[in-house]
């Protein structure tokens, strides 16, 4: 019978999983990474992202262009397109994995459908831990340079300054969403471990005599 606590957590950790993939991969798609207002011309402001960087107008709109050519990106931002696609990735292997290996699905019903359940589980998991540190590790990396950039006294305070954009937020939250997933997973895995029915057997000893008590016969039960 299947434990109710071991389908709430992958109930769980599968929606918050997704939830984490859904984030992440927002964050790689939308170019608001690096945020640049400047005093002199309120109307305007810029974006910049891992793939476009964009001019937001007041009047105009908002418009947005493509890099131009790969080689001349900056190193923090290649870094963070290879993390980030790679980090979507691993995440959305990581949920696929899962899928089988959820109590909830009729099949493996032995004993050794339920190891390879609960190893499909683990690599999920870890598959769902790597894709939020590979997340964290780009968003935290580029949040570092500009707090590093803003206190700069080196540099003129007419000069404008870049700020936090909405995408490292999601970022953040995704990376934290799919660990989050990856200890549910795990905790579902020892929780099932523990659920397992052992069967005990007791050996039972009896001898049996013969009406004389010259024979006597023993059995294993």
């Amino acid at each position: 019978m299947t434990n109710p606590c071991t389908v709430f957590l992958e109930l769980l950790g599968m929606l918050i999983g997704t939830g984490g993939w859904f984030c992440s991969l927002a964050a790689t798609i939308m170019p608001q990474w690096l945020s640049l207002s400047t005093e002199l011309l309120g109307v305007e402001s810029y974006v910049q992202g891992l793939w476009e960087a964009c001019v937001i107008q007041v009047v105009a709109g908002t418009e947005c262009r493509p890099y131009d050519t790969i080689l001349g990106l900056e190193p923090k931002l290649m870094l963070a397109r290879v993390l980030m696609c790679v980090s979507d990735a691993t995440c959305l292997l990581g949920l696929l994995l899962a899928i089988p290996a959820m109590s909830q699905i009729n099949c493996c019903k032995s004993e050794e459908g339920r190891r390879t359940k609960r190893g499909l589980k683990i690599t999920a998991g870890v598959f769902l831990c790597i894709a939020g540190l590979f997340v964290l590790f780009p968003i935290s990396y580029i949040a570092h340079n500009i707090v590093i950039k803003y206190f700069d006294e080196s540099i003129p305070h007419v000069v404008p300054r870049s700020e936090f954009g909405d995408a490292l937020f999601i970022g953040w939250a995704a990376g934290l969403l799919d660990i989050v997933a990856a200890m549910l997973l795990f905790a579902s895995c020892s929780d099932s471990r523990d659920s397992e029915p052992h069967l005990m057997y007791h050996r039972q000893r009896q001898e049996i005599r013969t009406i004389d008590g010259s024979r006597k016969r023993t059995e294993y039960v």
